[in-house]
């Protein structure tokens, strides 16, 4: 399965519900990343240019864009950054990937 690391930020008004009524965000976005077809496999608060880090296991990358959206749209969250994330041995796999693909490819500098 794909994982993915999402970043984002809490929106003012994100941060006046939680001090208002203090609530697991974990706890919170794990089902919305069930209904998406995704598992939620971490979730961190961060310190720095983002407020949360979470990373998400999926097949259904539309999925998980259609639950970003819901986060999104509540106006809690703002900045929501998604990258896909390899693992040690898928990268070795792209680059013999990438080795058998390399003598059909003629560089312009060449």
């Amino acid at each position: 399965m794909a994982k993915y690391i999402i970043s984002g930020n809490y929106s003012v008004d994100g941060v006046r519900g939680m001090i208002a009524n203090p609530s697991d965000r974990e706890a919170a976005v794990k089902p919305l990343i069930a209904a998406s077809g995704g598992k939620l496999l971490s979730y961190y608060v961060t310190l720095g240019k983002t407020d949360f880090q979470m990373v998400v296991e999926g097949d259904d990358i539309e999925g998980v864009m259609a639950a970003l959206m819901v986060a999104g749209s509540s106006g809690s969250v703002s900045n929501l950054r998604t990258v896909q994330a390899f693992t040690a041995g898928e990268f070795l796999a792209v680059q013999k990937r990438a080795k058998g693909m390399a003598a059909s490819y003629s560089a312009p500098n060449k």
